[in-house]
């Protein structure tokens, strides 16, 4: 009951009546809610001898964390003994279900009308689900897949609670009696609970485990070493300074952009509200206040370019049409959001909103020759004819994925003397947006200093996406000449930042008996959005993926469609990620097409160094770098592969509601070395100062960086120069300091900049010899403090730089690695819980092993998230719907392997890396894979088992689990209907 007082006047009401009312006047108090104790409801219906069973329950996208759930339940049901008929009868009940998207929680009154009074047994609890499936006040009875998951959630609440309670020779063999109480009158007996339970809690538990295998290096000390991250206390204890947390200078602007909510039509008119262009509101900037000679860019790469502000016509949702200025961030934000934008389609062809539409409108961007990647290997014709079986023309699609940085778009312009700027910008690319900057504003570049210190996450985010915000404000700056900064709300952002390539994918494969592959040909439609960006390179990627396996004979046609959807761009292994994943899922349709092991036709499929030759032409490195062969049968034995593919297949003969599935998946990954810009200079008092085009986006960059220049300048060998790494300190990116600084991406930017820092020290350390050959003859020991005293004082020049271009022998090469994933589903609910991951990675011989282990286990969750859990979906418009914390679910400590194992390989010295080391940023996320598809075994066995409940011939093996595998496409796939199923087998074998 709620006690609610208006003026003098009290009452109390019922709590549905309270719920279904209108919000509480102004003048109403709500004073108090009474609870009915349940000793009280026990002695009142003592002499029924009752007994009452309370349980709750919650299915949700984060068994543990802040996420709205799908749906929950709350059911108190007031039990009693039946002498006659030799069971449990239901004396009255309460069934409550709430969370899916209904604003309050709902009774369902007449299932409970319907069970009081009856025996608990199969026929009425199957009878009662059907009810509920049928109630449209409980379930929404729209047709969308959502609704008929929530309505399989509810049966299955319904189900696992009462089934807990019918008599014990029933529980002994339904499979899921997992009975729960909270109250001292329900003895252990009276619920007995399912003995073919392994995990009995209904909450997954926090305590991981983990094991971290690292071979420290020491030929090349301090590299090689575990260093600390440079700058992880700063970052730890939040002093470290991002882009927004540097002061606002005075008489400071902030900005924030009006967006198209249309994906494709002409802009007739903006307007504020009136009373904002009154009050706080200083400009509102458009294509329309590009100065004189400059350009309407908001983006210029040699791919193409994409505009600042649309000019006439949005072409796309999110598509920036103008930029509010007012005095606080939050006032700009709200301006924007408020703002009444008019739009007209008239002249206009419809949008084209999917790649088969840029198919039929031919919409497509060209690919320069140097970025297509060899269309043919091998004769994909005698490969097919050679075959004993083909899937011909086997379609598959995957999604998007947002990056979701910690740190969202962001940049502060500072206008300054003689028409120039000072920009800081939260950019992986500073020297991209540095010269995007000078061409809007039609002034020279040496007007223009662009400066980064670090970036709060990027993953390729904030490459191109990183520019048109840095413009933004310098446009800004430039024209009210005072300072402007923006940071781009979360959903502003989701909206406009594009994502990963979402592709369409449809394949014919040939292959013989055994598994083994003979022809591969491959048509993809990479959704690339309205502008090029880097899109181009993505057909490079996708096939460098798909190369992992030897397929006989390679072909593909891939096309990068022109769409009316947000520019993509480059997301943390771009291509790769899809490219290996599109082998794994044609490898797998091949095994479910010969009843085979997965497994067996991975070890059949795996290169050879002459087959890896045939497909890696310029990337293969000599036959001791082929490290994967090694790794595979390693990773068999560290992670008891083979014993635990077996108590899988136990665990699976024996439990009916829950399934298991285990995999172990390769990595081959193609990397490209870029050039990089170095500088080192050696101040008066021996301290190191070393700038990088390089940028620190938490990759532990700095830190090899460090390692490096200590190093190199410890070659020197003198008293103290063994132990320079405290000396060191690495300095925000500067474009006007260092030019030519390049883009941070690809993985192997750590490595190119220590080269070229090590590039650098080499030019130092051939000045310091002289002199320390001199003050050798002087002295017997020589301090570095000392020689470089020395050395300032006859004028030596102390500063050196270099630009570290890569010969053809080492641009390219390859990565290696391996994981074995296992799972556990839930087949009520469709939950995944990630039970164990082991990764072994081969780093070459690593930097810092510490750097790259993490970077292997943030990578790999972060792919873990794409084939699991992130959900990026838009409405036809293109509009995203997932634009915030509260729908867009990344992993978090409740939803990661409950055992990550990571042993990181140190292999033969390659001569041809940077000191022998192998990047790490981005191949490992491609090994979350393994996840995917244990995931996808253990579906099969639901399946499977759910077919024999129909006494039907084996289900269809070769179905296809989609990516993301959310709860809901796990269920779906498991048997929406599978209770019902479950229940109807149990009468029909009575």
């Amino acid at each position: 009951m709620v006690q609610i007082m208006t003026g003098s006047k009290f009452e109390w009401i019922a709590l549905e009546e309270f719920l279904e009312s209108p919000p509480l006047a102004f003048e109403s108090v709500l004073l108090s809610i009474k609870i009915p104790c349940l000793e009280t409801i026990k002695s009142e219906s003592s002499a029924t001898r009752g007994r009452f069973v309370y349980e709750t329950y919650r299915a949700s996208p984060r068994p543990l964390g802040n996420a709205l759930a799908y749906l929950n339940a709350a059911f108190l049901v007031q039990v009693s003994s039946c002498k006659d008929a030799h069971g449990t009868m239901i004396d009255t009940c309460r069934l409550s279900f709430g969370g899916f998207k209904n604003k309050r929680a709902i009774r369902a009154k007449h299932i409970e009308e319907f069970l009081a009074g009856k025996l608990l047994n199969v026929r009425n609890l199957y009878d009662a689900i059907n009810l509920l499936k049928a109630s449209s006040t409980i379930i929404p009875q729209d047709e969308t897949s959502e609704s008929a998951y929530i309505s399989s959630l509810a049966v299955a609440f319904l189900f696992q609670f009462f089934s807990s309670l019918i008599d014990s020779s029933a529980r002994k063999t339904s499979g899921y009696l997992k009975g729960y109480t909270h109250l001292p009158s329900v003895k252990a007996s009276d619920i007995k609970e399912n003995q073919n339970q392994v995990h009995p809690n209904k909450s997954p538990t926090l305590l991981m485990s983990g094991k971290q295998v690292i071979v420290p290096g020491s030929e090349y000390s301090p590299i090689g070493k575990p260093v600390v991250k440079s700058g992880a206390v700063l970052q730890a204890s939040g002093e470290a300074v991002f882009v927004d947390d540097i002061p606002s200078p005075p008489n400071c602007l902030h900005g924030a952009y009006v967006y198209s909510e249309k994906p494709l039509a002409r802009i007739t008119s903006i307007k504020l509200r009136q009373e904002l262009e009154l009050d706080g509101v200083r400009d509102i900037l458009s294509s329309k206040d590009i100065p004189s000679g400059g350009e309407n860019l908001g983006a210029k790469i040699f791919f193409g370019a994409e505009t600042l502000f649309a000019e006439e016509i949005a072409r796309c949702v999110g598509d920036r049409l103008a930029f509010v200025v007012a005095d606080t961030q939050k006032l700009a934000d709200f301006a924007a959001n408020s703002a009444s934008v008019e739009y007209s389609i008239e002249n206009l062809e419809p949008p084209i909103l999917c790649v088969e539409d840029a198919v039929n409108r031919s919409s497509f961007f060209e690919v320069p020759p140097s970025y297509q990647p060899k269309n043919q290997i091998g004769d994909i014709s005698n490969g097919m004819a050679e075959a004993d079986h083909k899937i011909v023309s086997y379609e598959m699609k995957l999604a998007s994925q947002y990056y979701f940085y910690m740190e969202t778009q962001t940049a502060l312009a500072v206008p300054d003397e003689d028409n120039c700027i000072t920009v800081y910008s939260s950019s992986q690319n500073p020297e991209y947006v540095h010269s995007t900057i000078a061409r809007c504003l039609g002034i020279p570049e040496n007007n223009v200093r662009v400066i980064t210190r670090r970036v709060g996450g990027g993953y390729g985010g904030k490459s191109m996406k990183s520019i048109a915000g840095a413009v933004s404000c310098a446009l800004a700056a430039h024209k009210l000449q005072r300072p402007v900064r923006m940071y781009v709300n979360r959903k502003t952002d989701m909206i406009m930042v594009g994502g990963r390539h979402p592709m369409k994918i449809t394949y014919s494969v040939g292959f013989n008996n055994n598994g083994k592959f003979t022809a591969l040909h491959l048509k993809v439609l990479v959704d690339a959005g309205i502008y090029p960006d880097v899109s181009a390179v993505i057909p490079q990627k996708i096939v460098g993926a798909i190369k992992k396996y030897d397929w006989g004979a390679l072909s593909f046609d891939i096309k990068v469609c022109k769409t009316n959807q947000p520019s993509r761009t480059i997301m943390r292994a771009p291509g790769d990620v899809q490219g290996s994943f599109i082998a794994e899922a044609i490898l797998e349709n091949v095994a479910a097409t010969l009843s085979m092991e997965v497994d067996s036709v991975r070890n059949i499929n795996l290169h050879t160094y002459t087959s890896l030759k045939k497909f890696y032409e310029d990337s293969s490195g000599e036959p001791l770098e082929y490290t994967l062969p090694l790794i595979w049968d390693k990773l068999a034995v560290s992670a008891n592969y083979e014993l635990r593919v077996n108590k899988v297949k136990e665990f699976n003969s024996i439990n009916i509601w829950k399934k298991r599935g285990i995999s172990r998946v390769p990595v081959v990954y193609e990397l490209n070395v870029k050039p990089a810009a170095g500088k080192v200079s050696i101040l008066s008092d021996g301290s190191v100062v070393v700038e990088v085009g390089g940028i620190e986006l938490g990759q532990g960059l700095w830190t090899k960086v460090k390692q490096m220049a200590a190093y190199a300048l410890g070659t020197i060998q003198i008293d103290g120069s063994g132990s320079l790494l405290d000396k060191v300190r690495v300095i925000q990116a500067d474009t006007l300091s260092l030019i030519q600084g390049g883009a941070t991406a690809d993985s192997t930017t750590s490595e190119a900049s220590s080269e070229a820092i090590r590039l650098s020290c080499n030019i130092l350390v051939e000045r310091l010899k002289p002199i320390k050959k001199t003050l050798q003859e002087k002295m017997s020991s020589i301090k570095w403090e000392d020689l470089i005293l020395q050395a300032s004082t006859q004028a030596v020049n102390l500063s050196a730089s270099s630009y570290f271009v890569p010969g053809n022998n080492s641009v390219n090469y390859l990565n290696y690695g391996a994981a074995v994933s296992e799972v556990e589903i839930d087949l009520l609910t469709g939950e995944t819980r990630f039970l164990q991951t082991d990764i072994i990675y081969d780093c070459g011989q690593s930097l810092n092993p510490a750097v790259d282990l993490g970077q292997i286990e943030g990578s790999f969750v972060q792919g873990l998230g794409f084939f699991m859990l992130e959900e990026y979906e838009t409405n036809l418009d293109g509009l995203v719907l997932e634009d915030g914390t509260w729908n867009y679910k990344i992993p978090t400590i409740d939803t990661i392997p409950h055992q990550l194992n990571v042993e990181i390989v140190n292999s033969e010295h390659h001569q041809n890396r940077v000191l022998s080391s192998k990047a790490s940023g981005e191949p490992p996320l491609l090994l979350a894979a393994s996840v995917h598809c244990a995931t996808r075994s253990a579906v099969k066995e639901a399946r499977k088992q759910l077919h024999s409940w129909s006494n039907l011939d084996e289900s269809d093996p070769t179905f296809q689990l989609g990516v993301p595998a959310t709860m809901p496409v796990v269920k779906e796939l498991i048997g929406l209907d599978i209770v019902e199923r479950y229940l109807k087998w149990k009468m029909d074998n009575k």
